[in-house]
């Protein structure tokens, strides 16, 4: 509707933004009401790296959410594309630090090691349907009188890739906070969460 009635650039982007937080909420719900989130006994290894796997996977979060503002306001014309590719590789690069972290040093915690080789393999693939996205919107649909089916196809793919990209990011988030916890210098009493092997 936001399109239809030519809605500010900035209305449409906090919709679409709105609505990939939705679909994040709807995947944490699924992780949590999961049987294996219920009744398996979490396998814990504390983290003393700094910055710690936690940290990074927030800030993954958070640049994939400066990502989805940048891409939403140069789809509906309201900023130019330079500021969403330049993102692009500050994303690629965090991201990718984020899960080499993950399967470098917690590769036996099935739990981390999933979700950061879907995130690795979702952010080649939205690398790649992002150059596909540009070329046929910038290079070769700039002068289109209407969307060409190439373009349309090219940033459908693209812009779901992305939230799924986002909900993977934020059940790694959920699955190192729970299974690898940072350790702090002093433990707050109460708080202690034992090492346990799966």
């Amino acid at each position: 509707m936001t399109v239809l009635y030519l809605q500010p650039p900035a209305v449409s982007t906090a919709h679409a933004i709105v609505a990939q937080t939705f679909f994040c909420i709807a995947v944490c719900i699924a992780v949590f009401t999961g049987r294996k989130w219920v009744e398996e006994v979490p396998q814990i290894e504390f983290d003393t790296r700094r910055p710690s796997l936690f940290t990074l996977t927030l800030l993954s979060i958070f640049v994939l959410y400066v990502q989805l503002i940048l891409g939403g306001m140069f789809r509906h014309h309201g900023m130019s594309w330079w500021p969403h590719v330049v993102h692009a590789i500050i994303v690629a690069v965090v991201l990718t630090w984020t899960a080499i972290r993950a399967l470098s040093v917690y590769s036996k915690i099935e739990a981390v090691r999933k979700p950061a080789i879907l995130m690795l393999s979702l952010l080649i693939t939205q690398l790649c349907l992002g150059f596909a996205a540009f070329l046929t919107r910038v290079a070769w649909g700039r002068d289109s009188v209407q969307p060409e089916l190439p373009m349309v196809v090219s940033t459908v793919a693209h812009v779901a890739v992305g939230a799924l990209l986002l909900a993977t990011a934020v059940v790694l988030s959920i699955q190192v906070w729970r299974h690898v916890p940072v350790a702090f210098a002093e433990q707050v009493p109460g708080t202690e969460r034992t090492p346990q092997t799966a």
